[in-house]
């Protein structure tokens, strides 16, 4: 397989930070956009204990800010993974609207915002690849995560439009859609609810949401085996459009779609009784 320039957002912690080293390990060449400067040092010691200095370029990067990106499109890559995203946790008929605004302009916006110029460059060239980090919770819903899931279900309409008018093209256009794994991302998303979430104000009962956030916390997997297929999957030519990890929730993913057309507006979906 030749080797690959490529960029990915959100490779400060978690599956992005994974997935840059692995490339690396593999010989591509990264460029690796953490959202601040403490993640750079951190990375950097890792780096330098796997002995990748020649293979990752660590850049500031945090999509929402523009200077960051004039930064970034100065790069010329051949694959732009857009992985970074935030969450927030709440139930959507009560929490502030901000938060969601919030997630949206990061989880899609920002997203579709950054990659547009490398877009261009890429039609130029009559090749690339692109590839957005989206979610199971972009083919699902989850209790508590309204937010989150709105921000991944828009995510997926969007990179589906851009399948439709770039592979024509000669673009390569591609999801990838984690389930739970247990990087640290869903604790702190279901976690950060209590800064706004008051029970003597707001009509949810709290214990709903602790179980919902407890249920998660029990139920997650470990992140090497979805970084490990993000290092499979990136560098190739051509793959299946939408890659889920764990396996099991391709089936699960399609079975909640299929309810969608058969449950009633008075009834709870079956996947969350």
């Amino acid at each position: 397989m030749t080797k690959k320039t490529i960029l990915i957002t959100g490779a400060g912690s978690g599956l992005g930070k994974g997935t840059a080293l692995g490339l690396a390990k593999k010989g591509h060449k990264v460029i690796a956009g953490v959202h601040k400067w403490e993640q750079k040092s951190r990375l950097l010691e890792v780096i330098k204990k796997e002995g990748l200095e020649d293979k990752i370029q660590i850049i500031k990067l945090n999509i929402l800010d523009p200077m960051d990106c004039q930064k970034a499109w100065e790069y010329d890559v051949d694959i732009l993974v857009n992985n970074a995203g935030i969450g927030h946790s709440g139930p959507v008929s009560e929490m502030p609207v901000d938060l969601i605004r919030e997630v949206m302009e990061t989880n899609v916006f920002s997203t579709l915002e950054f990659a547009q110029p490398f877009i261009k460059k890429m039609v130029e060239k009559g090749k690339g690849k692109l590839i957005f980090v989206s979610s199971i919770a972009g083919l699902t819903t989850s209790p508590y995560l309204g937010a989150y899931n709105a921000s991944k279900h828009a995510l997926e309409a969007i990179v589906q439009s851009l399948r439709d008018e770039l592979t024509p093209m000669g673009l390569s256009v591609a999801t990838i859609n984690p389930g739970p794994y247990e990087t640290g991302f869903n604790d702190r998303m279901y976690d950060n609810y209590v800064q706004w979430f008051d029970e003597d104000y707001h009509f949810t009962p709290k214990k709903k949401i602790e179980a919902a956030a407890k249920e998660m916390g029990e139920n997650q997997f470990d992140p090497q085996e979805m970084i490990d297929k993000m290092v499979e999957v990136i560098p190739q030519d051509s793959h299946e459009f939408r890659t889920i990890l764990p396996k099991k929730f391709v089936k699960m993913c399609k079975e909640y779609q299929e309810n969608q057309y058969k449950v009633k507006s008075t009834d709870v979906d079956p996947s969350k009784k």
